[in-house]
């Protein structure tokens, strides 16, 4: 029986992993479960293509399930989010994030590559209101240019002054907004 090898989250960490396990072995079962609809992306894009610099949509998509498949033969299963591990019985738990669909899939070799979560400080009265985002997802992106297209703010505040915090702001002043960084 050809090793199961599940890879848990895409993007740079997860879909690169899977296409090396691939050129290592080509007898695996490699499967990658993404929560997002999205596999791999420009992480770095994401500012520009709110600032307008990436014009298209599909820019900022690297590759796609299909491509994934065809050129690594990858099982590639997005909106799917692992959560749950038995270790003991070698198995995970994977929730379809669209359908709310469970299911339990088996591994022999299990790989974690969830990235991270921004920290929200949830104490900060107002944190959680309307007009608030996080900058990590293809979702993400979409969401805070949608609010800015229909919501017309004439300030905006970025909080956190890393690379994607000051390359927002940088893209948001060239969009003629008044920019606070915090």
């Amino acid at each position: 029986m050809a090793m199961r090898v599940v890879v848990v989250g895409g993007v740079a960490g997860g879909a690169s992993t899977a296409a090396r396990l691939r050129r290592l072995t080509e007898t695996a079962s490699i499967t990658v479960f993404e929560k997002s609809g999205y596999v791999s992306f420009a992480n770095c894009g994401l500012p520009y293509y709110i600032g307008g610099e990436v014009p298209q949509w599909s820019k900022l998509q690297i590759t796609n399930p299909e491509k994934l498949y065809g050129r690594f033969n990858l099982d590639i299963q997005i909106n799917k989010e692992v959560v749950g591990i038995d270790r003991v019985a070698k198995t995970v738990s994977v929730k379809d994030t669209v359908t709310g669909e469970m299911k339990t899939q088996e591994y022999d070799q299990l790989v974690l590559s969830v990235g991270c979560e921004a920290i929200v400080p949830k104490a900060i009265p107002g944190i959680s209101r309307l007009g608030h985002f996080t900058l990590k997802t293809m979702e993400d992106t979409a969401a805070v240019e949608q609010h800015i297209s229909t919501a017309h703010p004439e300030k905006i505040v970025v909080c956190g002054g890393g690379f994607i915090g000051l390359e927002i702001a940088e893209q948001l002043v060239n969009r003629s907004f008044k920019v606070s960084i915090v």
